[in-house]
């Protein structure tokens, strides 16, 4: 079983850009899912010219079932009975990954790291026994390989600790395949599509045998900040504002909280640049019921995050193992 994403996908965010800023969520996700069909097709076509029984799946064929959250939807369930009967039948399934369909057929598609989340859910559906991850990097290294020469590679890392670092800008997986392989102990493989020979890196529940204090650094550079001006400082004020955007399926990452000299306070947050627009959307859409008084944001920052287990009782740890 086969799931692939190419760089078509921002080929046609460019194309839409053309027509639109705007676009319609629905529209857009039945635009960007084409890439993944193109490309399933082909591979198909090219295993059938060597000799192999192939046949590909777009989502909604299978169905992977997901909700209807344009554009970062989640997986509901997978009929894993299409594709049982596919592979008795003695086919390579190629599934593309990163789309799904909502309970109405509309076209949905599931965000950033989309494919790889696909994957990871169908080998827990499945009950595979790993799951193999192929990416233009040999595994997971203590820090981006793009940008420092000759990291560190970590051969087993433990979903916590993947986890961890998928969710504070670690590119080489997204947190949510990651959290799926823990709830479903389904270890992930992570190896080099380019190189013959690689040993990968194994993302699973066992731990690292290594004593690191720290494991990792990770820079993520999509990051925005949000301050919500005057907001009324009451009890539960600031967990409605929160249960709002969690409701809109808005992550929230870094909060600091400042109160005024009356009964108002101001609260900072981060999102991914991504979701930018989307949140301030809904906080322009509930500023009546939250009663704050303004919105401010900044865009293009940049966070740099230090990854470890047990690093706040080592205060004198240092990075030599990075």
């Amino acid at each position: 079983m086969c799931l692939l994403n190419g760089k078509t996908t921002d080929r046609l965010i460019s194309e839409e850009k053309e027509i639109t800023d705007n676009a319609n969520p629905r529209e857009h996700d039945v635009l960007v899912s084409t890439g993944e069909q193109i490309t399933i097709s082909k591979l198909a076509m090219l295993l059938q010219e060597k000799g192999y029984k192939a046949v590909s799946q777009t989502g909604w064929q299978i169905p992977i079932v997901t909700n209807s959250d344009f554009g970062n939807s989640r997986i509901r369930y997978i009929n894993k009975d299409a594709i049982r009967d596919l592979l008795d039948s003695g086919n390579i399934v190629i599934v593309a990954g990163f789309q799904g369909v909502d309970e109405n057929l509309n076209i949905t598609t599931l965000g950033r790291g989309g494919s790889d989340t696909t994957a990871v859910a169908l080998a827990a559906t499945l009950n595979a026994e790993r799951c193999d991850i192929f990416t233009d990097v040999d595994g997971v290294f203590v820090t981006d390989p793009r940008i420092i020469e000759n990291p560190k590679k970590i051969d087993n890392i433990s979903y916590d600790e993947m986890l961890e670092m998928a969710s504070l800008g670690a590119k080489v997986l997204h947190n949510r395949c990651v959290e799926i392989g823990k709830k479903y102990n389904v270890p992930i493989y992570v190896k080099s599509t380019f190189e013959k020979i690689n040993k990968g890196s194994l993302v699973s529940s066992q731990k690292s045998l290594e004593d690191l204090v720290i494991n990792g650094v990770a820079k993520d550079d999509n990051i925005s900040r949000i301050t919500v001006v005057g907001l009324e400082n009451k009890i539960g004020k600031t967990y409605e504002l929160f249960n709002i955007l969690a409701e809109s399926n808005i992550n929230v990452d870094i909060i600091v909280q400042a109160f005024g000299e009356t009964f108002s306070k101001n609260i900072t947050f981060t999102v991914n640049t991504i979701d930018l627009n989307k949140t301030l959307k809904v906080l322009e859409k509930n500023k009546e019921k939250l009663k704050f008084q303004e919105v401010t944001h900044n865009e293009n920052l940049s966070k740099v995050s230090i990854i470890g287990v047990g690093i706040a009782n080592k205060p004198r740890c240092c990075c030599k193992n990075v």
